[in-house]
């Protein structure tokens, strides 16, 4: 037998083993295993109305669920058996019935609520389901873009951010702004850059009437929800146009924008700095670029908590492989930090930076020229 190896034919310097670590690790994994299935069970519950129905009805058996929802029993029992298994719902052995708990209830039903959660459960099963084409990409080095992915993607994003929006843009964000609000009350002009399906557009438009929008996105299909989702409320100081974020038009009347408005865009982009440029060149000397972007600090260990992880498993698969995809590559990621964003803006021609709000999954910055 070799001196290097013991008995069992491992090296002698290799590390002793704690089973206890490793056993607690597997189960931890298993644990995740479960997570991951369950992203797919919420969206499930999302589109079937489960979650909708419980928070209806209050306890309530399986048969009961699949009566009241139109759908097959055994689907009904075993979703409410691993959602108990989750604790996302309670289950009572004594009557057999599960209940949604109303902070759950909360959370998985209230669109409005910035604790809504289904949104992003689905723009987080959209991603996953384009795994094998960033296994790809990332051997070739090539991107995968924004437009290549899954419709969950798209429609979980609106879904995910609109809530945070509609709780803070118009009350805590515009007024942390220096000057912004008198503009947008007086009347102003502004830009809505990567818009996606509209909403943070949408919002501004209606709390500011006297203000003209404009929102654009290079996803054409987004656009076109963008349109419709106007329509449907009744906004006519807004339009939307196709164009990338290097090229999006100018202010109408040949005016300059008094705001241009991202919202968690920009580390999306190929060239963000070539997006800075196309603001500094449209935007009013005294105008505000309004940067809202993931919430994340400058340094690795700054972002090792359950909301960096997320971002940097949406970073992995679908924020980088969309910036790979495009001209320039810049792949800022999710998780770039401010110091980047103020290397991105300085190099785009503006002076003044400054971080004016924040909340648990987003930080608003404020760049002037």
């Amino acid at each position: 037998m070799s001196t290097t190896e013991t008995a069992a034919g491992t090296s002698a310097d290799a590390p002793a083993i704690d089973t206890d670590k490793l056993m607690a690790f597997v189960f931890r994994a298993v644990d995740e295993v479960g997570a991951t299935l369950n992203a797919a069970l919420v969206v499930m519950g999302d589109k079937l109305g489960y979650y909708r129905d419980l928070a209806a009805h209050g306890p309530t058996t399986p048969a009961q669920l699949a009566e009241r929802t139109q759908t097959a029993e055994p689907y009904a029992r075993e979703w409410l058996n691993a959602q108990a298994a989750g604790s996302y719902v309670a289950y009572d052995p004594t009557t057999k019935r599960y209940t949604l708990p109303p902070e759950h209830a909360l959370a998985m039903t209230d669109a409005d609520s910035p604790a809504f959660l289904p949104g992003f459960f689905q723009i987080a099963l959209g991603t996953v389901h384009g795994t094998q084409h960033i296994v790809d990409a990332a051997r070739s080095g090539a991107g995968y873009g924004w437009h290549q992915h899954d419709t969950d993607v798209h429609v979980g994003c609106e879904r995910f951010f609109r809530p945070s929006y509609h709780a803070n843009l118009v009350d805590a964000w515009i007024p942390a702004l220096e000057g912004v609000q008198h503009k947008l009350e007086a009347g102003a002009l502004v830009a809505d850059v990567g818009c996606g399906h509209g909403a943070s557009t949408i919002l501004l438009a209606k709390a500011f009437p006297n203000s003209t929008f404009v929102g654009s996105d290079y996803h054409a299909e987004s656009i076109e929800t963008a349109r419709a989702r106007a329509t449907e409320a009744g906004v006519g100081n807004v339009r939307f146009e196709v164009a990338s974020a290097q090229e999006f038009g100018a202010a109408p009347g040949g005016r300059r924008y008094d705001l241009v408005a991202m919202f968690d865009c920009l580390h999306d982009m190929g060239d963000p700095v070539g997006a800075a440029r196309r603001v500094r060149e449209v935007i009013a000397e005294d105008g505000t670029w309004m940067i809202v972007e993931p919430m994340a600090g400058d340094h690795v260990e700054d972002n090792l908590n359950p909301v960096g992880r997320a971002y940097y498993g949406f970073s992995t698969l679908l924020c980088t492989p969309s910036s790979l995809s495009q001209e320039v590559g810049l792949a800022l990621g999710t998780q770039a930090g401010p110091a980047r964003i103020r290397d991105v803006t300085a190099a785009g021609g503006f002076t003044r930076f400054r971080s004016v709000a924040e909340t648990p999954f987003n930080r608003v910055i404020e760049a002037r020229p």
